[in-house]
């Protein structure tokens, strides 16, 4: 059998950040054609010296796109985009689909789906996952859900921006949930990485060396491995913010609230998250969790390099 493809559509992505470059350039890649969208100058201009085209109106990508990505920042921007001055509810075709990308509460996707609906187009509840450099490589992890119909006409073009796609179920908002349960675990692991690498520092051990022989160990976290180098270059430039998780978890809370469902482990890690960036550090990437720890106990983190 032939796989679909989505070579004669036009894709969007709106949101040519760490994750949305990444995924429409591995778009752009694989044959797809592709708009970005972005308010910053900067992101458009990369995205077009990369082969790809660009735009800052959201009225002139939705006329041309047969799909659309949405991948900002949080709920409001999101509902901005579907549904405020020039927003895809009006400006896209009837039949073309909106793929929500961005962290959200569970129960607003099917509130979306509804809306647009209405104008006759689709939606997949498709949050995303794996960071920078996986959206780079086109491997980064896609948790979606929404109707039959939605991936039928647009499931060739979430493939080509992602290395796995799940399909969990014909009603938006399931992907969401599973994309919360990853943000519980992903934010509870950073937390405890930071907590442990100061332990680790307070107690005298070299942290070269500690997260050596942790990622050879049984207390290795892929978030272990992946933030502690952060620390140990005393480089905080943010790929993922201490701002993220403050939203993030904040979501899980709200969520289990609503479930009467007990979360200590999150919310002891959501209030590390609030304390850093009362410190001053929520626009620093995640890992300055440790600089909490740092404060509070007097230990003396690694310096950046000096740049010659």
């Amino acid at each position: 059998m032939t796989p679909p493809t989505s070579a004669d559509k036009v894709l969007g992505v709106i949101g040519l950040g760490s994750m949305g470059l990444g995924a429409a350039l591995t778009a752009l890649r694989k044959g797809v054609t592709t708009i970005g969208l972005d308010t910053r100058a900067e992101a458009r201009e990369r995205f077009v010296a990369e082969g790809g085209r660009a735009t800052a109106s959201l009225a002139e990508l939705g006329a041309q796109c047969d799909a659309v990505v949405v991948l900002v920042v949080n709920a409001a921007q999101t509902e901005s985009v579907l549904f405020g001055d020039d927003g895809l509810i009006g400006t896209l075709r009837p039949g073309s689909v909106v793929i929500c990308s961005a962290t959200v509460d569970p129960t607003l996707p099917p509130t979306w789906q509804q809306r647009l609906a209405q104008r006759g187009l689709l939606l997949i509840d498709a949050p995303v996952s794996g960071g920078a450099a996986k959206a780079a490589a086109g491997q980064m992890t896609v948790m979606a859900s929404g109707e039959p119909a939605a991936f039928q006409a647009a499931g060739a073009m979430l493939d080509a921006i992602a290395g796995k796609v799940y399909r969990l179920g014909d009603k938006p908002g399931i992907g969401s949930t599973v994309k919360m349960v990853n943000q519980h675990l992903a934010g509870v692991h950073i937390a405890a990485a930071c907590e442990a690498m100061a332990l680790g520092m307070r107690a005298g051990a070299d942290p070269s060396a500690l997260y050596e022989v942790i990622c050879n160990s049984a207390g290795m976290s892929w978030m272990f491995q992946n933030r502690v180098p952060h620390i140990l270059e005393g480089d905080y430039t943010p790929l993922s913010s201490v701002n993220i998780f403050v939203k993030d978890l904040g979501i899980v809370l709200d969520a289990a609230r609503k479930l009467q469902f007990p979360l200590p482990l999150a919310a002891a890690a959501h209030q590390l998250y609030l304390a850093t960036a009362a410190a001053g550090h929520g626009a620093e990437d995640d890992s300055a969790v440790i600089k909490f720890y740092a404060e509070l106990a007097g230990i003396e983190l690694p310096k950046a390099a000096e740049k010659s």
